[in-house]
């Protein structure tokens, strides 16, 4: 089953070595599906419809916390657990960051 790993962290803590090698773990595992990391916050755009239907741009999200999403990777594994586990070993998953775990929906 496909399961989507966003990962929600400061980027304090993590040297660029722990990325490669946790991108390297996942690839040689032979459960990579897709993945990429998010350009900085400063670059987000958010797109909303006000109440009269027009489109609204604004720069950035804005977010109100010190975590961003950051960006994600798709993996094929047998379960929820396999999935959570992946995850967990995850350099977003430390020092105050955190992974959120979703089932990809494939539709026939």
């Amino acid at each position: 089953m496909k399961y989507m790993l966003l990962i929600h962290g400061s980027g304090d803590g993590c040297t660029p070595q722990e990325w490669m090698d946790y991108d390297k773990s996942v690839r040689e595992a032979g459960i990579f599906v897709s993945g990429e990391s998010l350009a900085e916050q400063a670059l987000a755009t958010s797109v909303t419809i006000g109440e009269s239907g027009e489109r609204v741009v604004t720069d950035g999200p804005y977010a109100e916390a010190r975590e961003v999403l950051g960006g994600f990777y798709v993996i094929d594994v047998p379960d929820l657990d396999a999935a959570t586990d992946w995850a967990a070993r995850c350099p977003g998953a430390r020092d105050g960051g955190s992974m959120v775990v979703r089932p990809v929906v494939e539709y026939a």
